[in-house]
This record gives C-alpha cells, structure tokens and sequence, in this order.
C-alpha cells in the first residue's frame, strides 16, 4: 500500500536551514507528481513546492527561491530544502502524492488533488 513518511523537522533561528525528506513506499515516486504542503493551526493546508513526473518543478510565490524540491529515484525519497528560513515558515509540513499524474503536465500545489498524505513534519523558526 501506499505510504508516505516525513522527517527532518525541527527547531532552527531565523535564516537557518533544514532538509526536508518524505520516503515513500508502495509505488514509484518517479511515476507520479508529487509536493510539500504546510499548514498552520487555523489555516488552510498551503501547496509549498512541487515536481511533475517528468521532473519539472514549481514553487509558490512566497517561496522566493529559498527552497528546492528534488527526488532520489533510487531511493524512492522526494526532499524539500529549504534555506533562509523565516518565522512565517514555521508549520507543519507534509509531503503528497497527486491523484492523477498526466505525462506532460506541471504537478498541481491545491491540496484538493492530492491523494495520499504523509504524517507530517514539524518545523519551528525562531526570531
């Protein structure tokens, strides 16, 4: 069956950096698009980065090039590293498996399309 599982949280000072991973079983990650959400109590869960089948990858506005989403085919593991972090990025952070993958199109960042869900990984900027 399929299963996500998030790590690499933790606490960091304001321009600090941390790498986010998401090892994922059950099926290839390469075959499907996939992204990190984040979201905060209250809040709607935000798409942060994503990456297509075919390895093209998008961002969100406010990412402003301090991430990096990138996969290891080989060891089925899609990451997220993020530098310059700041306390507005402070959440909880999940990695997802798109519902459909169409070859050729760009992975979507609305959580609606998304399918599968890791458990989650907790990261806490400090000013």
């Amino acid at each position: 069956q399929v299963q996500l599982v998030e790590s690499g949280g933790g606490s960091v000072q304001a321009g600090g950096s941390l790498r986010l991973s998401c090892v994922a079983s059950g099926y290839t990650i390469s075959s499907h698009h996939m992204a990190w959400f984040r979201q905060v109590p209250g809040k709607e869960r935000e798409g942060v980065a994503g990456i297509s089948a075919d390895g093209r990858t998008r961002y969100a506005d406010f990412v402003e090039g301090r991430f990096t989403i990138s996969r290891d085919n080989a060891k089925n593991t899609l990451y997220l590293q993020m530098i310059s972090l700041k306390p507005e990025d402070t959440a909880m952070y999940y990695c997802a498996r798109q519902r459909v993958s169409r070859w050729l199109s760009i992975a979507s960042l609305s959580s609606a399309d998304f399918s599968y869900w890791g458990q989650g990984t907790q990261v806490t900027v400090s000013s």
